[in-house]
């Protein structure tokens, strides 16, 4: 049987908000960005690309040739901008959300912070600097001792 302080302490806590299911693009996008993040995929592309210089001499480093490599590699460029934003996309959410979280459980952390990603650029920087300002004074105060 739980004790009366563990009710308490579970009592306090927010309860997790529902999670939607991830949508296609969501799951499709994590499984190729770690995917094509490996070593593997890597030594895949270096191998496509050696196997096409070697071709070369057989198809006489024709136009055609060198408009297959080209193609392939603008297609795969323009398909990764956007499966490495959409990861980049995610995994700074789940770092604002984290630090938000971090912020409202924490005492005398200033909440209006936890939601700091949708400021202007202006008030982030207004922001930036009282922060630094603060940082500076405190470091000069530590540095008097």
């Amino acid at each position: 049987m739980p004790s009366a302080s563990r009710k308490k302490s579970s009592a306090r806590k927010s309860a997790a908000p529902s999670i939607p299911e991830k949508s296609w693009f969501s799951a499709f996008a994590q499984i190729a960005s770690r995917w094509t993040g490996k070593p593997i995929s890597f030594l895949l592309a270096v191998g496509l690309v050696v196997m096409w210089g070697i071709t070369g001499p057989l198809f006489g480093f024709s136009e055609t040739w060198q408009l297959f490599i080209n193609t392939m590699t603008t297609i795969v460029t323009f398909l990764m901008v956007f499966l490495i934003q959409s990861s980049q996309n995610r995994d700074t959410l789940a770092i604002q959300v984290k630090l938000a979280e971090i912020i409202l459980r924490m005492p005398g952390a200033q909440n209006e912070l936890a939601d700091a990603e949708d400021m202007s650029e202006k008030q982030l920087d207004h922001l930036h600097e009282h922060y630094k300002a603060r940082a500076k004074e405190k470091s000069g105060k530590s540095g008097r001792r």
